[in-house]
């Protein structure tokens, strides 16, 4: 029992609607927050989790309606403060950081200016001096690339990715009391959100924070988390410390979630098979630079390397896994790969035929066979047409079907991803992400295409949905032969999709291999910093104290002689800082670019935990009973 409290809510409920048809989202929610520590919340999309993390800083609005309970705050309920009252405290003493960053900054102020305004509106007596060094040095403790010059850019000149950080720098720079975080890291790479998990905890041992981490994943819950709450239909269903429900959850619904968690090596992921079908997609040599203009000169401009010489192939039916960090050039070769751009040297051949060579009614014919699925699923679909409408215009486009059997292969294609027929005339407000992403799938699958490119398509979901449609791709696959490519920071969505995986670094392939030999035994230390990154229940074989990064990696428009990697890497030599390393072969289809043999690099080793098998087991027994 918890017996000091920062912040409590008590039998909490908040419905939507009125009277009769009034429906309840959450349900009695009762739970504490003990000063300086870290309370985790975890559950489905749906549970409720993102609307009981805006309650707790009163940013209940109608049609939402609080029914009864409070949240007390140091002796305050701020559900029953005025505006006025709660913005005294909210932003100050209580920060929030959501997890779209992209409409909470104004657009014509630069990012930088704007966070200073902040820090100057709650110290005004701070030198402007001051203010800008302290928005630059925590910029740059966010792993924002060349901090002091992005302070000045705007907010479109941000990703996403540095986006969400800006805004954890925005709720971190007044040092709150109390941190709300909801799914903040859920859109970040894994070196960048094991940054931000150190950071995080270092704010709460340094300046005393408590923080509620809101987050779909397990894995980062159990990295950061001192206590967890979890939440099913707006419910509580169990709250113990974090290592209690790690390893001994009670209720079913915890040990089905635990038992969900993709497992990256107490699982067999994709397992390659001998396939002799002929190469769909043939990638060769494909580069691409970029002009852009030098901020410090009014004429020079500067030339950035996005993708340098990467080369690989996909067979027919092979689903191939790219990861790497934001920024190293996944999301451009996807837009070379999909014609929308074309590269500046290299082929990129779909069933033997070079895409680059190919215009006009050629062209749009070649595209029918290739479909690029990305990331965002409430922005990829109009909002203001039908369902049906948005999976049939690729048809239209193409030609492909006539007035009267063209709602039929709507139809048929709605029901191939698992959409009801039912939503044909219905626009999609109201459709959750993984609905929208089934959307988007009917839409590219009603051309019947050969190779689907997923940029991240997955990443927004959580671990329930991803696994969904995760079975959904593999029908697919096994119904049409379809052949995937899979561009991603989730490596566990990765290790269970993909046979095959490229490593991407500064917009070169430094390491192919096979699904094992990647997970358990990969050569290049760059792959073993990801792996040593990524937050999971399990022992990882790759300790972060012999891996993790610092730093950015290195500008593009800049990089350095010899191995790109040589300025993070723990092990470098002097070979690596003279020489640049080719990918070279170490079997049938494994390479690495590294100087650095095997025998260079700490062993892989898997903490013993004997509780952690045994409950893996449990979890998924006691699944099977329910």
């Amino acid at each position: 029992m918890l017996t000091e409290k920062l912040l409590s809510v008590e039998n909490l409920s908040i419905s939507i609607g009125e009277g009769e048809l009034a429906r309840p989202l959450l349900s009695n929610v009762t739970f504490a927050v003990r000063p300086k520590s870290v309370l985790g919340i975890i559950g489905e999309s749906g549970s409720g989790k993102t609307l009981l993390s805006r309650a707790l800083v009163n940013w209940v609005r109608p049609p939402l309606r609080v029914t009864s309970g409070r949240v007390i705050y140091r002796e305050r309920d701020l559900l029953s403060m005025s505006e006025s009252e709660i913005g005294t405290l909210r932003g100050r003493e209580i920060a929030y950081v959501g997890s779209n960053p992209t409409t909470a900054l104004d657009p014509t102020v630069p990012v930088g200016h704007q966070i200073e305004e902040k820090l100057r509106a709650i110290d005004p007596g701070l030198p402007r001096e001051q203010t800008r060094k302290r928005v630059i040095d925590l910029l740059d403790a966010v792993r924002i690339p060349s901090a002091r010059a992005r302070f000045d850019e705007y907010p479109f000149q941000f990703s996403g990715g540095m986006m969400q950080r800006a805004m954890i720098v925005d709720a971190l720079i007044s040092n709150p009391k109390l941190l709300v975080a909801d799914n903040i890291t859920q859109p970040l790479d894994v070196t960048v959100a094991a940054q931000i998990l150190r950071l995080l905890r270092d704010l709460q041992t340094d300046f005393g924070t408590s923080i509620v981490f809101v987050s779909s994943s397990f894995g980062t819950i159990v990295d950061i988390a001192d206590d967890v709450v979890v939440l099913d239909k707006g419910t509580v269903v169990e709250a113990q410390e974090t290592r209690a429900i790690q390893h001994s959850p009670e209720h079913p619904y915890t040990k089905e979630l635990l038992a969900k968690v993709p497992r990256l090596w107490h699982q067999v992921g994709n397992i390659p098979v001998p396939n002799s079908d002929p190469v769909v997609l043939d990638v060769r040599d494909v580069a691409k630079t970029y002009e852009v203009k030098d901020r410090k000169s009014l004429f020079k401009k500067n030339r950035v390397q996005a993708v340098r010489g990467v080369s690989f192939e996909i067979r027919r039916g092979e689903s191939l896994g790219l990861i790497g960090e934001s920024g190293c050039g996944k999301s451009t070769l996807s837009r070379l790969l999909s014609s929308l751009e074309a590269p500046d040297r290299g082929e990129i051949k779909i069933d033997g035929v070079d895409v680059a060579t190919l215009r006009g009614e050629a062209l749009l014919g070649m595209r029918r066979r290739f479909q690029l699925l990305l990331q965002d699923p409430y922005n990829s679909i109009p909002s203001h047409v039908s369902i049906g409408a948005t999976i049939a215009e690729p048809l239209r486009i193409h030609g492909l079907a006539s007035s009267r059997d063209l709602r039929q292969r709507v139809y048929d294609a709605m029901a191939e991803v698992g959409l009801s027929s039912d939503l044909y005339d219905s626009l999609p407000v109201g459709l959750s992400a993984g609905q929208r992403q089934r959307v988007n799938i009917a839409r590219a699958m009603v051309l019947k295409p050969s190779v689907l490119i997923l940029d991240e398509t997955l990443s927004a979901l959580d671990q329930v949905e991803q696994a969904k449609l995760l079975d959904l791709f593999d029908d697919l696959q096994r119904k049409h032969g379809i052949t995937y490519l899979y561009i991603s920071h989730d490596l566990a969505m990765v290790r269970r999709a993909c046979a095959k995986i490229a490593v991407m670094y500064l917009g070169r392939i430094v390491e192919l291999g096979d699904n094992a030999t990647i997970f358990d035994n990969p050569a290049h230390p760059y792959t073993r910093t990801l792996l040593s990154s990524v937050s999971t229940v399990e022992a990882k074989p790759f300790l972060p104290s012999d891996y993790l990064l610092e730093g950015e990696p290195p500008d593009p428009i800049q990089i350095p002689s010899g191995c790109s990697f040589q300025s993070r890497c723990p092990f470098v030599v002097e070979t690596c800082r003279r020489q640049d390393p080719l990918l070279e072969a170490r079997s049938d289809w494994d390479a690495a670019a590294c100087h650095l043999g095997l025998e260079d690099l700490p062993a892989a080793s898997i903490e013993k935990q004997p509780s952690l098998g045994g409950l893996l087991e449990t979890a998924n027994n006691s699944v099977e009973r329910l």
